[in-house]
C-alpha cells in the first residue's frame, strides 16, 4: 500500500495490525479462558459449561446444544467510568448487538448436534477499551472455544468434534479519506466508515459490518476495504493458532505453520 498520510500511533501502515496478543486461564474457576489484547484493547473471553438447554430449544424439539455470549465493558474499561448495565436497569444496547454478534460468530464454525443437551456460555469483558473490542471478543472467544473443547474431551475420555472451522474478526475503516486495517479509538472516533468483517479461516465470511458515519461510499472503497479485513483475519488466525499450538496434540491434528 502507498505510504499513509497519516500518522497512526505507534508509526503503523494502513495495512498494519495492531500488536495482538493471547494469555491463557486468566480466570481460574472457568473451563478455559483466554486474554485477548488488540494494542491496548484488552478482552477476557471465558467458558462455562451447563447441562441444559434454553427454553425454546425444548418446546420447538430441537436436538443437540447450544453456544451463546454475553458481552460487558467493566467500568474502569474506559477513560470515563461506564456505569454497569445493572445500575441502569436493562442491557446496553450497544452491548447485546456486539454479544449478540459473537455468539452468531461461535456457532457459525460450530456443530450444536455433537454437544447434547448443553449450553456453552462465553462471557467476554472488556478490561481496557481502545477501539475493536467486539473484534478482540470474537477472536478471543474462538480460542477459548477450542481450549474448553480440548478439555471437555479430556475429561469425558471421548471425542467431541465440536469446531467445524475456526474464525476471526478485525476492524477496518476509512479516516481523512485513508483506508485503514484495525482501527484504535482514536481513529474509530473519527472515521467516516467503519466496518467489522467476520472470516472463517479458510475464506468464507461470518459477517459483515458496514456503516457511514458521515458520507457514503463506493463500490471500489468496499472491495478495497474488504481485502483488507481478509488479509487481517488471515494473519490474526496465524496468530491464535500459534498461541493454540501448545494445547494441541500433534500426534492428532495437523501441523500448524
Amino acid at each position: 500500500m502507498p505510504a499513509s498520510k497519516l500518522k497512526r500511533l505507534g508509526g503503523r501502515k494502513p495495512d498494519q495490525l495492531r500488536s495482538i496478543r493471547f494469555e491463557a486461564d486468566i480466570a481460574k474457576n472457568a473451563l478455559s479462558s483466554v486474554l485477548c489484547c488488540f494494542g491496548k484493547t484488552q478482552v477476557i473471553c471465558a467458558v462455562k459449561v451447563e447441562d441444559s438447554v434454553p427454553r425454546w430449544m425444548k418446546e420447538q424439539n430441537v436436538g443437540g446444544g447450544w453456544i451463546t455470549a454475553e458481552y460487558s465493558m467493566l467500568p474502569y474499561s474506559t477513560e470515563t467510568r461506564k456505569p454497569r448495565d445493572i445500575s441502569r436497569g436493562k442491557l446496553d444496547g450497544r452491548s447485546a448487538e456486539i454479544q449478540r454478534l459473537i455468539g452468531r460468530s461461535l456457532r457459525a464454525v460450530c456443530d450444536l448436534s455433537v454437544l447434547g443437551e448443553r449450553t456453552i456460555w462465553i462471557d467476554c469483558d472488556v478490561l481496557c477499551a481502545d477501539g475493536g473490542t467486539r473484534t478482540a471478543a470474537i477472536t478471543g472467544a474462538i480460542a477459548a472455544l477450542e481450549i474448553a473443547r480440548l478439555r471437555l474431551e479430556k475429561l469425558e475420555k471421548t471425542s467431541l468434534p465440536l469446531m467445524r472451522g475456526f474464525a476471526s474478526a478485525v476492524s477496518v475503516g476509512i479516516v481523512n479519506g485513508e483506508i485503514l486495517l484495525d482501527l484504535d479509538f482514536s481513529e474509530d472516533s473519527i472515521a467516516e466508515l467503519d466496518m467489522n468483517v467476520v472470516m472463517t479461516d479458510d475464506g468464507k465470511f461470518v459477517e459483515i459490518q458496514a456503516s457511514s458515519e458521515r458520507d457514503v461510499f463506493t463500490k471500489t472503497q468496499f472491495r478495497t476495504m474488504l481485502m483488507l479485513a481478509e488479509k487481517g483475519c488471515r494473519e490474526i488466525s496465524h496468530i491464535r493458532n500459534k498461541f493454540l499450538k501448545k494445547f494441541w496434540n500433534p500426534f492428532l491434528r495437523k501441523k500448524i505453520t
